[in-house]
């Protein structure tokens, strides 16, 4: 009789233990979760290519034609063509990300000739 109580015991606290460490391995995942959704990612390499300085004051002429709809400048296709392979690094970019996805940044990609970034 001593034996099964004792078996049964053993069995219980295997079960707590377990339960336990299933109740800590969600808690350790979801601090991750967390984490992870709250740093920054970082910017790759393959956003850019190595000769181009990306610089997003160098679309300053193209500003007016995303956000009022009108067609773009010469200039301002110019300097999306030089600026094309930094398109994704501007749009990963809080700061710019709103200008790459508007409709109008569509527009204006599309008379310039420039390709909308699929990143």
């Amino acid at each position: 009789m001593l034996l099964r109580k004792s078996k049964q015991f053993i069995i219980e606290v295997k079960q707590l233990t377990n339960y336990l460490d299933m109740k800590i391995f969600a808690l350790i995942l979801v601090v991750f979760v967390i984490l992870s959704t709250l740093l920054p990612a970082p910017m790759e390499a393959a956003d850019t290519d190595v000769g181009a300085a990306c610089d997003a004051r160098q679309l300053q002429p193209c500003l007016a034609a995303i956000t009022g709809g009108g067609q773009p400048s010469d200039d301002c296709c110019a300097k999306l063509k030089d600026q094309q392979s930094c398109l994704c690094g501007f749009a990963k970019n809080p700061a710019f990300a709103q200008y790459i996805s508007s409709p109008n940044s569509r527009k204006v990609l599309a008379a310039c000739g420039v390709a909308y970034p699929s990143c």
